[in-house]
């Protein structure tokens, strides 16, 4: 637990985003934030619908909801749909091929976002891979942060575009580089410009060393928020006015970096 200077609630932050499969959702109420997203790790993971009952109750909740998955497809199999409980908003993504199977991974974007938004209207729209379409579909976005995430936004905002954009971030409040490294090392090694620059088989955690360390020691400067409570608040900000209206935090160490 963080409390004073050193709390997240310090850092500008507006959401936190959890995965069910690495803690209890219900942990959000234990935090700062009016808006909790939850991450789609599966179907074995969905919380149930009690817990997001609950949730809702008391505060604004997103369910991370994969078009091309049985049971939220808007245009087939929409079964969880109606499952949602009322007052659960939803983010509307594409789905991480490593939890769709092979047919479900084979159906078209494009017209299961447009039929979701229609839906519901007030979801976000996740955009990892899909820039362009989620724009045309409309609704927030919901964008992931990288390297690029300022410079896009400012561009956007120079073309007169004026809708809602947010920012998913795995966040770590330490300036410890060990910490860092063993908290985002990997996630960031795993964006294709990081995994182009690492050396073959080279450790992405705290046991990365030489060139391997170089690159990851930026790498998860650009893809994730990172650093002391000063330095993630200067990033915050420099997002929000670049353009972003909304920062969600994934708290990287675990759920009770952000509990206060």
């Amino acid at each position: 637990m963080l409390t004073g200077e050193r709390s997240v609630s310090q850092t500008g932050i507006d959401a936190v985003a959890l995965k069910p499969k690495e803690c209890d959702v219900r942990m959000a109420l234990e935090t700062p934030f009016d808006t909790v997203a939850i991450d789609y790790e599966g179907r074995e993971y969905l919380p149930d619908a009690d817990v997001l009952r609950e949730l809702a109750d008391d505060r604004e909740v997103r369910l991370t909801t994969p078009v091309r998955a049985d049971g939220f497809d808007p245009t087939g199999d929409d079964e969880l749909w109606e499952w949602i409980p009322e007052g659960v908003r939803r983010v509307l993504v594409a789905g991480h091929a490593a939890y769709l199977t092979e047919s479900e991974a084979g159906r078209a974007v494009s017209p299961r976002l447009a039929a979701g938004i229609e839906r519901a209207p007030d979801a976000w729209v996740g955009t990892e891979g899909i820039e362009r379409v989620a724009l045309a579909v409309g609704g927030t976005q919901y964008e992931l942060l990288s390297r690029r995430t300022e410079s896009n936004l400012r561009a956007l905002r120079a073309t007169g575009y004026d809708g809602e954009i947010a920012v998913y971030a795995p966040t770590v409040l330490s300036d410890d580089e060990d910490e860092i490294l063993d908290a985002v090392g990997a996630y960031a090694a795993r964006r294709r410009p990081v995994a182009k620059a690492l050396p073959e088989g080279a450790e992405t955690d705290s046991n990365a060393a030489d060139r391997a360390r170089d690159v990851l020691g930026a790498a998860v400067r650009d893809y994730a928020l990172v650093g002391s409570v000063e330095r993630v608040r200067e990033q915050v900000s420099a997002l929000k006015e670049a353009g972003a209206d909304v920062i969600v935090g994934y708290p990287a160490r675990g759920v009770e970096e952000f509990v206060e």
